[in-house]
């Protein structure tokens, strides 16, 4: 029988954080807390403005790395914009949709269709059951029973399986579909040349305007830090942890969401040691916990040989310091080996090369074609753009 008193279990009180959730990923600051996005929130709201007037707002594309503001400004932009729009008389509904979570057309125009389903309509949207005809023809009917205008924002538009929903989407209100809302959409990206695979007629009609985000400075993540550093209890934070955080995230990637991450990361550790202050050593272990959870967010949703052909050029990286690209035969020999010690069958050398060459489409690795001559022709050189120790540990554990 245990000796340990129950009451002994748990703390009550939290020495170290006032207000964690200023601190989350899924956190929506107010605009006080938003640095940095000054002229992307004012591009962004003139785009959105003719609702205001029960027109039609312009369609938008964002582009930028991950952590640079566009999931939080298209959301901070879209909520403004339902509570004037409400001064005005006119009703604004937004939808979002992760398109990395749902991306078949029938995922994502079931989620559009769920968000925006308030009380006031008696359709019903099931969560499976009905065609995805079926799903188009009740969104429609939501949107015209209840709104004016809806904003549908598509974050990772790039993970969409293809631009069917874009379509239907981007020419609603031409094809008849609609009487009487408008629709915007927000489609957001981190592939600069996303827009490069759509298809022709859907460019057309959804890219009217395109923003992108640059990443941000150490100043500027110094910043955003303490505009939430009341997440923490007062004096916790030592004077150098902040700038220390924000130096480590604007030398990667200028990436906030890992600023912050490796923020709250540091409280949590001092957390653990029962320490009373979030020192800058604190810091340093939490930057190896972000980049892990970094790179596992990059690489969410790949496939069991993807991986493999990534921990072949994580291993090839490690055992030759110094070089840093390899071409597709050295990649494929090691992802044989990993295969086997998997104990599954590997793919093709041309199932594979698409494979390295999706990685390089998410800015996990990137690509270069080499010209060996004569003798030996042209051929590929892939290069990881991640920390192979980072790669290797988060695909072995």
């Amino acid at each position: 029988m245990s000796d340990v008193n129950s009451n002994e279990l748990f703390s009550r009180e939290d020495p170290i954080f006032e207000k964690k959730e200023l601190l989350e990923i899924n956190h929506l600051p107010d605009h006080g807390r938003i640095v940095g996005r000054d002229d992307e929130i004012s591009a962004l709201a003139n785009a959105l403005n003719p609702a205001l007037f029960n027109q039609s707002p312009s369609n938008v594309l964002l582009y930028g790395k991950t952590g640079t503001g566009k999931s939080l400004c298209a959301k901070h932009v879209s909520r403004r914009l339902v509570d004037e729009a409400d001064e005005e008389g006119v009703v604004v509904g937004v939808a979002y949709v992760d398109c990395a979570q749902d991306s078949t057309e029938t995922q994502a125009v079931q989620t559009i269709a769920s968000a925006i389903n308030c009380s006031g309509t008696k359709v019903s949207i099931p969560d499976k059951g009905i065609s995805t005809s079926t799903y188009y023809k009740r969104l429609w009917r939501i949107l015209d029973e209840l709104y004016d205008v809806v904003i549908i924002i598509l974050d990772e538009i790039d993970k969409l399986e293809n631009d069917d929903i874009l379509m239907q989407l981007s020419r609603a209100g031409e094809a008849g579909k609609l009487e009487r809302c408008k629709l915007g959409v927000i489609g957001i990206s981190n592939k600069i040349k996303y827009k490069d695979r759509m298809d022709e007629r859907v460019k057309s009609s959804l890219c009217e305007r395109e923003f992108v985000f640059p990443p941000y400075d150490a100043n500027q993540l110094r910043a955003i830090m303490e505009a939430r550093s009341d997440a923490f209890k007062q004096g916790v934070l030592e004077p150098g942890t902040i700038p220390l955080a924000a130096a480590q995230a604007a030398q990667e990637h200028g990436d906030a969401r890992k600023a912050i991450d490796i923020l709250r990361y540091a409280g949590e550790l001092a957390q653990t040691e029962s320490a009373d202050t979030v020192r800058e050593e604190y810091v340093k272990k939490a930057r190896e916990r972000a980049e892990n959870d970094r790179f596992r967010e990059l690489i969410r949703g790949a496939t069991p040989h993807s991986k493999y052909a990534l921990q072949a050029l994580a291993i090839l990286s490690l055992e030759n310091p110094g070089v840093d690209a390899f071409r597709t035969s050295r990649v494929y020999e090691v992802y044989e080996q990993v295969c086997r010690q998997m104990d599954s069958d590997p793919l093709s050398t041309r199932r594979v090369r698409d494979l390295l060459r999706e990685q390089a489409f998410l800015d996990v690795i990137e690509q270069a074609r080499q010209s060996g001559g004569s003798a030996e022709g042209s051929y590929t050189e892939h290069r990881l753009l991640e920390d192979p120790e980072v790669v290797k540990k988060v695909l072995t554990s």
